[in-house]
């Protein structure tokens, strides 16, 4: 049997990584972004000097012909889904048997008056790298219009070179439809410490030509003109998949799929960014671009191809980044307009860098979410609380069995757990701290 892969990406390479653990198909992996996978998330440390591209390659470039993984360059433009063969751009052909359908996102475009001039892009590929890169020699401003990750990662970016950046929101305040209040007021006040010309309340409205095809300044909403060389476009992504729409594939906003990752087509499945779960969890969305939930998928869909069928679960929502120097952790339901019916411990920093958020249901007093700036938690245990709908006391007494940080840190159990008997009349006290082992142990009622 032959399994094509499009898309080498975390879903594509985890999937024929998997495949060839439970399997002995053939197995083709074709992309045109680059020969070999790398960590995409990776790409801003490269122009920022931290790293070279061949330190982003997860794996040597022996490893697919060791592992008898068939790498393929090359541009797909047209499946024919009846007779299971990809159509080359180049007018070569490639039969399958089965076909893992891991095509990524695209930037979001709306229209803008100039969006597609020269030295306007925004950051997904390898490709917008070599781009942004191209233009940033005597680059004397940058815009970036949206913001997000991916808009805070290109700021970082051209700020590392000393590049003036100027960053269009539409928001009053930054990423606030995710992020709480206070937190994207942390966030809004990080951008502007380090230098970056942050606007809020303002959209783009159009992106000005030089005259030779080339952008050289964008108009704002409110009529201002900003003079710039590059115009970074990151307001969002979406699935990748307008050139499959008028096939017999069924979609939406992406490819539907079942919980096995199975579309409509026999043979066909999709996974990644471009994948929409027809019937997701409870707590999950549809489509969700982030990296771990690629390589989910990617494993997923090879127990099913492998005769080994399992539904695809990601389990408690999870995220992380990185806004400058301030790292941000969140784990289930915490978002900038939470329900009524939620409440929160709320404790920050007097730096103003760090803060530690857990919200829970005020009617069951269930703990619902956790929401850390400069602060890491761990994994294991803040998903098992969420899973066990632990009660938001029960958590902070035992709060000490989530830090992450080394044992010499300054912690900060203690004062959260004194915010929480402020806002609530409580007299809670912090229970003696355990090792990992028997922190583990506790979470999972052994001792």
């Amino acid at each position: 049997m032959h399994i094509a892969i499009l898309g080498n990406g975390i879903s594509g390479i985890t999937a024929a990584r998997f495949l060839r653990k439970l399997t002995d198909h053939q197995i083709t992996v074709i992309s045109a972004e680059t020969d070999h996978f790398f960590s995409r998330t990776a790409l801003m440390y490269v122009y920022m000097g931290h790293m070279r591209y061949e330190d982003i390659k997860p794996y040597e470039d022996w490893f697919w012909e060791k592992n008898r993984i068939d790498l393929k360059r090359g541009y797909v433009e047209q499946i024919d889904f009846e007779q299971k063969q990809l159509h080359f751009r180049k007018g070569d052909q490639l039969g399958y048997d089965k076909l893992i359908l891991a095509l990524g996102s695209t930037p979001n475009k709306f229209g803008w008056p100039g969006q597609d001039l020269q030295g306007v892009r925004g950051l997904y590929s390898y490709q917008d790298l070599e781009y942004m890169e191209a233009h940033s020699e005597g680059l004397e401003r940058a815009v970036i219009v949206g913001g997000g990750l991916i808009g805070i990662e290109m700021a970082e970016m051209f700020h590392s070179r000393h590049i003036p950046v100027t960053f269009l929101v539409r928001e009053s305040v930054y990423w606030n439809a995710v992020l709480p209040k206070e937190e994207s007021e942390m966030v809004t006040r990080h951008i502007r410490e380090h230098g970056i010309d942050l606007r809020l309340s303002t959209e783009l409205k159009e992106i000005v030509d030089d005259g030779q095809g080339r952008a050289c300044a964008v108009v704002t909403g409110a009529g201002e003109r900003i003079d710039c060389g590059y115009v970074g476009l990151t307001a969002g992504v979406h699935p990748n998949i307008g050139w499959l729409k008028d096939t017999a594939l069924e979609t939406d906003k992406g490819i539907l799929v079942d919980e096995y990752l199975q579309t409509n087509l026999p043979d066909v499945y999709a996974i990644g960014d471009c994948a929409q779960i027809r019937h997701p969890k409870p707590g999950r969305r549809p489509i969700e671009a982030v990296w771990y939930t690629g390589r989910m998928m990617g494993e997923t869909v090879a127990h099913a191809i492998g005769g080994q069928p399992v539904e695809y679960d990601p389990g408690v929502w999870f995220n992380s980044a990185k806004f400058m120097d301030i790292e941000y952790q969140v784990y289930g339901d915490v978002s900038g307009r939470m329900p009524d019916h939620y409440a929160s411990v709320y404790w920050e920093h007097a730096d103003g860098r760090k803060s530690i958020r857990i919200v829970y249901d005020q009617n069951t007093q269930e703990v619902a979410g956790f929401n850390l700036m400069g602060v890491r938690y761990r994994h294991e245990v803040c998903e098992r609380w969420l899973a066990q709908k632990a009660s938001v006391e029960a958590v902070l007494q035992n709060l000490g069995l989530a830090n992450f940080d080394p044992e010499y840190y300054q912690q900060f159990e203690r004062e959260v757990v004194a915010q929480y008997n402020k806002q609530t009349g409580r007299h809670l006290k912090l229970r003696q701290k355990r090792g990992l082992s028997r922190a583990l142990a506790f979470l999972r009622g052994r001792a």
